[in-house]
């Protein structure tokens, strides 16, 4: 078993013969990253090797997905697979096909060559290392098929540099113990869901459904067994455990995210950021560990608002944000907030919510841990990312009012058609967002009331949201999209409303706490990559009352979230629980 001590010091030819088998039939990925030493650590190894790839150009690139044989495929059959591949098409049962089983792979084989011109490229053993099953396999075959050739071909090298890593774990004897840990915790988070949607197999937890109170339960559960002084569910259903320092009096760092979920959405968004300081505290504890200053971990109740009209009710309690009308809210049954919480066992009263405000200067600050949910990582086929800060959000509902009339006798030049006048402001939305770095703005709503095929529409409903890193951008995005759609409608003789509907600040990160992360990153052998996030997050709260910053960590197929395919690797999740633990040695250091 080599060690990095080994590869550093060796020839470039022993090098390469110590990395054999990574990258399948390509020794040249090896044999240039040998250049890069010495590495620190294996984290810097597999990223150089990846860097290696990046710079090899189109050609190369697609030389190495197709120096990879298909699964289950004439390689399998005839017995000339590698070592390695054997072994991962074994571990996902690929050697063991039902007849059925085989057939259907050969038929998406044969379709996959001639719609992209390479073989599918798919990490069996999959994001915990284990072997995914025959079926995922399938499936993810049969999705992938309708990718664009230049998303599949990124998606295929995605997946080749997913089993070099876990091939050099093996090589190596060095496994993700912690991201595993991680990884186990949400897999048996993710099995409580809302009725309705756990029968069809989707995860959604909304507020203080049975389901919510089980993954309350749960965490509850993992923190006392991991070692935390302190573990309660507090008056709005946060969860939250405390690990105190060597002096129970000391400052605390505050840290945490949201265990309820969207609609049929995913297993990480949120819950990475309570499981990964928890692992971290699990830790501290099983060496005995004292800090000077204590961690109070929260698993905050509700941030996504899908049961009531009331996003961040869990960290916006924290800094005495929350909204007493929220209380007498119904959901889609009629049932009240307060109702609800009191069938809970919480008190439903404001004397009890009011008492769960925070004293800022009990704590150095806030941190959150939080899957990107979104492709910049997996773009860069970086594990880890630094949050720069949180866009702020303007959010509208638009109408524009023209004049139905008949599509077949209205003569283009005398038509009153709401529909182009939106097409002109998507158009103008998408340019101008484009024009200014970290600006984004999308129109995610389209509704032609009581349209018809032979009718040029009279009136169309849409939405509007438009974010940027500062709040001076986003306001300047908002002036310039309100004074267009003024001139698009004045211009076409049309009428328009518009209403704000949301309006968040933007939430810069702490410029001490953001470099603690980026030299965290950078103790692992990792570029540093600065970003900024488009997304809320709790940290938004905690950020009116104390300094944040967060670690964004890469999710799997291009980066989706809210969805089931969200997904995260045991070694991606291991390197965020280490960058933390970085940042808590850091922490102990004057």
């Amino acid at each position: 078993m080599p060690t990095l001590d080994q590869l550093n010091a060796a020839t470039p030819a022993e090098f390469t013969a110590l990395l054999d088998g990574t990258y399948e039939h390509s020794p040249w990925i090896a044999e240039r990253a040998a250049a890069a030493r010495p590495f620190a650590t294996l984290s810097a190894l597999k990223q150089a090797l990846v860097q290696v790839v990046q710079d090899a150009g189109p050609e190369a690139q697609l030389a190495l997905i197709r120096s990879h044989p298909e699964l289950a495929g004439k390689a399998m059959v005839s017995k000339t697979l590698t070592a390695e591949s054997t072994n991962e098409q074994g571990k996902a049962g690929l050697t063991d096909c039902t007849p059925e089983e085989f057939a259907r792979i050969q038929q998406l084989n044969a379709a996959y060559n001639a719609r992209f011109g390479f073989p599918f490229m798919l990490a069996v053993r999959g994001p915990r290392g284990t072997g995914l099953g025959k079926r995922q396999i399938i499936d993810t075959f049969a999705r992938r098929l309708g990718n664009p050739v230049d998303f599949e071909r990124d998606e295929a090298l995605r997946n080749i540099h997913r089993v070099a890593e876990i091939r050099l774990a093996d090589k190596f004897g060095s496994q993700p113990e912690l991201g595993n840990l991680v990884w186990d915790w949400a897999e048996e988070l993710a099995a409580h869901s809302d009725p309705g949607f756990k029968e069809q197999g989707q995860l959604t937890v909304t507020y203080l459904t049975e389901a919510h109170l089980t993954v309350a339960r749960r965490l509850q559960w993992w923190m006392k067994e991991a070692g935390f002084d302190e573990v309660h569910i507090d008056a709005v259903g946060n969860v939250v455990g405390v690990y105190h320092g060597a002096d129970s009096a000391a400052r605390r760092l505050m840290t945490g995210s949201h265990y309820d979920t969207v609609r049929n959405g995913g297993k990480y968004d949120g819950r990475l950021g309570i499981l990964v300081p928890m692992a971290c505290v699990r830790e501290l504890a099983r060496q005995g560990r004292r800090l000077p200053f204590g961690i109070e971990v929260v698993g905050f109740s509700e941030e996504e608002g899908q049961r009531y009209k009331a996003t961040f009710l869990g960290s916006g309690a924290l800094v005495g944000q929350f909204n007493p009308a929220w209380l007498d809210q119904e959901d889609a049954d009629g049932v009240t907030m307060r109702a609800a919480m009191q069938a809970a066992g919480l008190p439903g009263t404001m004397a009890a919510i009011t008492a769960l405000q925070r004293d800022p200067a009990r704590y150095l600050g806030f941190v959150e841990v939080h899957i990107e949910q979104g492709p910049v990582l997996n773009a860069r086929t970086l594990p880890l990312g630094i949050v720069t800060s949180i866009n702020g959000s303007v959010r509208c509902l638009g109408e524009i009012t023209g004049m139905a009339s008949h599509a077949g006798t209205t003569p283009m030049g005398q038509r009153r058609d709401a529909v182009p006048a939106l097409a002109e402001l998507a158009l103008f939305l998408e340019q101008r967002a484009a024009s200014v770095p970290d600006v984004v703005g999308t129109i995610g709503q389209l509704q032609v009331p009581a349209g018809s095929i032979n009718v040029v529409p009279g009136r169309v409903l849409f939405s509007l949201d438009m974010r940027a890193t500062t709040d001076a951008a986003r306001d300047a995005l908002v002036a310039d999209v309100r004074a267009e759609l003024a001139a698009i409608c004045q211009r076409r003789g049309l009428a328009f409303q518009l209403e704000e509907t949301l309006r968040a600040a933007a939430a810069p990160s702490d410029p001490a706490w953001q470099a603690r992360w980026e030299a965290a990153v950078s103790a692992l052998g990792l570029p540093v990559l600065r970003m900024p996030s488009g997304a809320g997050h709790d940290a938004m709260k905690l950020h009116e009352v104390m300094p944040q910053a967060m670690l964004f960590v890469r999710g799997e197929n291009s980066g989706i979230s809210h969805n089931p395919l969200e997904s995260s690797t045991n070694h991606d999740i291991d390197l965020s629980v280490q960058a933390f633990l970085h940042l808590l040695d850091q922490l102990c250091t004057p």
